[in-house]
């Protein structure tokens, strides 16, 4: 039904060759276009003629490990068995076809150069991996069958398809336009009418086109096991690295491994599983880090109490003085965190690191692994880069290996939407273009600040995990006496706090900064880019400041002015542009690259939508311009029509003799259906 409705609002190529291209990354050809329009709007008007309109339908779908993609695969649910039924479907305009006397095994196909293989001779292949001892619904208890659909011919015009060549099976059947009533009913035989969505979501899940947001895995597995499942060069980067860890021989030889990638590039997820596998095996070994919010998320949600698993992980300032012997593993992930120095507020100034961080790292492990992202440097004194971290190295006598990652696992896996935001903000040399819905990420523009806080309540009370963040366009005020908090986001009317500055909690229970993005009472408050930076939401709200606004066709990067309100005691803006006091000073020349990778990271936190509200009116133009205007057609991913396979684990409240002594209300069924740093 959604694929009809696209087809008739005129969006269906669209969409679909911007999936294409997100998948295949090239350009969609125009026989394919052709192709879709026909025979996909041919298919979905039977099932919608048969009663069977909530069936699901993967187009071009090839699962990693298959040699080719099928046209279609129909999911839903069997009417009898009440399990998940699944058919293969290989999609032909053909309209006639005739022997090949060279070629027995094929038909020619007028207007084809080359004669062809039977449509049940392609689809056999594939009904083989699919369900093969290593498929990918292996174990699965699935219904299924395959069928070839030539909609434009006639049974007597394709004649040699039905020949003893013909491959038989399960797959072979092959349905042709005077036959269509057969299809329907095959159609009713093998779906119920409703179910559809649960049923796909399996599928999907199976055939590693889902991913697991990296907390919610690691909260279904309570750190046991982190139940990801490595991909492609994910694979090839954690081979190498356990190679390394047991073959280096147990002497002063050491390795290095410089591990890049964008957000949600799998690099969290390789360093998680590196960190399970080697605590099993009884290696030494620790996660670092430059996030609190990662740590506290780790500990607080998935560690427990558990006092072994919770020491697993530490800050990069963990290392001023080395271990002994040195561990056999040190994972650093957000090394493009590290600072020039090690320091600590827990020790006095003399005994901070006296040599560079990237040193302290380096000495602390026979292996080091550095996991870190280039355009998710917010802050002038964050010096992590690839440079840095070889030098360092090479002064040790050390030949790195490097390694890049390209595959796109954050905001539902959209590579589509990692672009836009891209070229939105000029990380990319691409002029920005109009969205166009991909079916895996939602974008969307609210008119007014109060608009965006109305959809994330709704999503956060219906049970989606659900933030607010913005540019640090405004001062940030600790905790009042009282550990009230003050309203210091200010746009017209609407004022609202930022999260809690520090590590008490408020008044009304509001977590402390590095639990804000975890805990439900977080919802009511607004996060910056440090409290943000490593987490990851079903829908994030996004206020863009006046740090940041575009004139005519370039974006503008602004300082704020502030002044003392003397009557309540804080700060407020007197001039808008940036009031974040790290990255404002005149003396920073790299102001505007801060600013920008500051929006990058609250850009892609959220894994299922994103909602824009710039303060600057031109801005927010721009913004609806590119944006354009919200059209549901079935893609808009409220948690209501999500089906309950697709709404992932809940963070658990933390257990009863482990919470703070303080009480707290009781968790509610919305509470914390957190996804952590989607596989990043």
């Amino acid at each position: 039904m959604d694929l009809l409705r696209l087809d008739q609002r005129r969006l269906l190529l669209s969409h679909l060759a911007a999936r294409w291209l997100s998948f295949k990354k090239k350009e969609v050809s125009e026989s394919e276009k052709e192709a879709w329009k026909e025979s996909l709007i041919q298919l979905a008007t039977d099932l919608v003629s048969a009663g069977r309109g909530d069936v699901r339908m993967l187009v071009e779908c090839k699962p990693e490990g298959a040699k080719a993609a099928v046209d279609v695969v129909l999911v839903g649910r069997h009417p009898e068995t009440d399990r998940e039924s699944v058919l293969l479907v290989e999609l032909k305009r053909w309209s006639s076809v005739s022997h090949s006397a060279e070629k027995p095994e094929k038909v020619v196909v007028p207007g084809m150069r080359e004669p062809k293989r039977r449509p049940s001779d392609q689809l056999k292949a594939t009904y083989e991996f699919f369900t093969g001892d290593e498929g990918p619904l292996k174990g699965m208890q699935i219904e299924f069958a395959g069928l070839s659909y030539l909609h434009n011919a006639q049974g007597s015009d394709v004649d040699p398809l039905f020949s003893a060549h013909t491959s038989t099976g399960p797959h072979a059947l092959t349905i042709t336009a005077d036959t269509r009533a057969d299809l329907l009913a095959d159609l009713r035989e093998r779906f119920a009418e409703n179910g559809s969505a649960s049923a796909a979501e399996r599928v999907l899940q199976r055939l590693a086109i889902r991913n697991t947001p990296l907390l919610t895995a690691m909260v279904s597995s309570r750190g046991e096991d982190t139940v990801f499942t490595l991909r492609g060069e994910q694979r090839r980067v954690f081979r190498d690295i356990r190679l390394a860890v047991e073959r280096l021989p147990a002497n002063e030889e050491r390795a290095v491994f410089v591990v890049e990638g964008g957000a949600g590039s799998g690099k969290s997820a390789i360093g998680l599983e590196l960190l399970e596998h080697f605590s099993a095996a009884g290696r030494t070994v620790k996660y670092a880090s430059g996030s609190r919010a990662f740590d506290a998320a780790m500990k607080k949600h998935v560690g427990y109490g558990d006092g072994e698993f919770q020491d697993r992980f530490v800050f990069f300032s963990s290392f001023i003085t080395p271990p002994q012997p040195p561990l056999d593993l040190l994972i650093c992930d957000e090394a493009h965190r590290l600072r020039e120095r090690s320091t600590s507020r827990y020790l006095p100034e003399e005994q901070w690191g006296k040599q560079p961080q990237v040193d302290d790292l380096l000495d602390a492990a026979r292996v080091t692994v550095f996991l870190l992202d280039g355009s998710q440097v917010v802050r002038p004194n964050e010096v992590g880069t690839v440079k840095l971290i070889r030098a360092a190295a090479e002064n040790r006598h050390i030949t790195p290996r490097m390694y890049e990652l390209h595959k796109q696992f954050r905001c539902s896996g959209s590579d589509r939407y990692r672009d836009w935001v891209h070229d939105l903000l000029g990380i990319s040399d691409r002029e920005p273009d109009i969205w166009i819905p991909d079916g895996l990420m939602h974008i969307e523009v609210a008119d007014s600040p109060e608009e965006l806080e109305r959809i994330i309540l709704e999503e956060n009370e219906a049970g989606a995990s659900a933030r607010m963040v913005a540019g640090f366009c405004w001062p940030w005020t600790p905790l009042r006496k009282d550990r009230t908090l003050e309203p210091d986001v200010r746009i017209g009317d609407w004022h609202r706090p930022w999260n809690v500055k520090g590590d008490r909690s408020g008044a009304n229970d509001e977590p402390p900064a590095k639990l804000w993005g975890v805990r439900p009472e977080g919802v009511d408050q607004i996060g910056c880019v440090y409290t943000a930076q490593g987490l990851e939401w079903d829908w994030c709200g996004v206020i863009i400041g006046d740090d940041m606004v575009w004139r005519e066709d370039h974006w503008e990067y602004r300082r704020a002015t502030l002044t003392h309100d003397k009557e309540h005691g804080v700060r407020r803006v007197r001039t808008p542009g940036s009031a974040d006091e790290i990255i404002r000073a005149r003396s920073n020349e790299r102001f505007d690259e801060c600013v920008r990778n500051a929006y990058h990271v609250l850009l892609t936190r959220a894994s299922r939508a994103t909602v824009l509200y710039s303060t600057d009116a031109e801005t927010q133009a721009y913004l609806k311009k590119l944006v354009g205007s919200v059209e549901d057609d079935g893609l808009r991913p409220t948690w209501h029509s999500l089906p309950p396979e697709a709404r992932g684990v809940r963070l658990p409240p933390v257990p009863k003799g482990r919470r703070r002594r303080r009480k707290r209300p009781k968790a509610g069924p919305q509470d914390l259906q957190l996804s952590f740093d989607s596989l990043g």
